[in-house]
């Protein structure tokens, strides 16, 4: 009898120990960890991992100190290299914005999602179409039946490279209302602010913006938004801006923005950020975060984020075919 209830609690100490095995080795990260930020401080993806750094840390979702590191420079190209400098380590992440999925197909960069390690996705943004608040433009109608006469009668501008989200939130618009995309004058400036400033200095007609670009100018009464790319009708200070949807266009669009890790982070490394991706969209101090620049949350984990990239890219080779800039 001894020796039965000898075996059985070998037998059943062998089982905790394996039990516990994957709680102890349970990948954390062990010392600072580095939150990339391809853009200058200040922008709106910056602004976004700066809300992710502060939220970490506040509700202590991440027991190690975390930096906001800016890298800015050649259409987020500077940050992503210096991502991939440390591949395998799960002390580097970083809020990719939308180019991830065009820069490679108009050439601005060689790299793109399945270059890297895709840990969840964020959320949706919007874009939105702008005038002064003078324009004789009044409605996304107006903007339709003036560029279908003559598609290069007007200076629309977009920031920061052609082919991103906020040239094809509009060009998806236009092609939807008859306009000929290929041949609309559409241009480049380094930031949705200076897009703005051209705007309200005359210099420029139209501005296609995401949203947090355009809400300061909104309520100072000094612009005009006369489309929105959402589904629905936002609220707040868009509660009065209709949709494409509702003035007849299939203009609905939105870019998604994601978190990813350098490639080649293992397992575990990937378990440890997705969930502290999930902790964070589920913390109030994000929604109001999110809220405040009119983003809608949208979280994925690892593996839905790398189907839906996949999916995307393909659709969005084919509008970047329509506009022109790809063959």
């Amino acid at each position: 009898m001894k020796k039965i209830i000898f075996n059985v609690l070998t037998g059943a100490c062998v089982l905790l120990a394996a039990t516990a095995a994957p709680a102890q080795t349970a990948w954390k990260p062990e010392r600072n960890v580095e939150i990339i930020s391809g853009t200058a401080a200040g922008g709106a993806v910056d602004r976004a991992n700066r809300a992710v750094q502060r939220i970490w840390q506040e509700k202590k979702i991440v027991d190690v100190s975390t930096t906001v590191m800016n890298k800015p420079g050649g259409g987020n190209t500077i940050a992503w290299n210096y991502i991939n400098q440390h591949a395998g380590d799960g002390h580097y992440v970083s809020i990719a914005p939308f180019t991830l999925l065009t820069n490679k197909l108009v050439g601005t960069s060689p790299m793109t999602w399945s270059d890297f390690t895709p840990i969840s996705l964020l959320f949706n943004e919007y874009m939105t179409v702008a005038v002064r608040a003078d324009s004789p433009i009044k409605t996304g109608a107006d903007l339709i039946e003036r560029l279908k006469k003559d598609p290069s009668s007007l200076s629309i501008a977009v920031a920061s490279t052609l082919g991103n989200h906020i040239h094809i939130g509009i060009a998806k618009a236009m092609k939807a209302g008859g306009v000929d995309i290929r041949k609309m004058k559409v241009i480049a400036f380094k930031s949705s602010g200076e897009s703005m400033t051209n705007l309200l200095g005359g210099h420029i007609d139209v501005v296609s913006s995401s949203t947090p670009n355009v809400v300061a100018q909104l309520q100072a009464g000094k612009i005009r938004v006369i489309a929105i790319s959402s589904a629905q009708r936002m609220s707040g200070v868009f509660a009065t801006v209709p949709t494409w949807k509702e003035q007849g266009i299939d203009g609905v669009f939105s870019a998604s923005q994601g978190a990813i890790g350098p490639k080649g982070l293992n397992a575990g490394q990937i378990a440890f950020w997705e969930g502290a991706f999930q902790k964070l969209s589920q913390s109030d101090e994000w929604k109001k975060e999110l809220a405040a620049s009119y983003w809608d949350s949208n979280f994925l984990s690892s593996r839905e984020t790398a189907k839906f990239y996949e999916t995307q890219a393909a659709e969005l080779r084919n509008i970047l075919m329509d506009i022109g800039l790809i063959k």
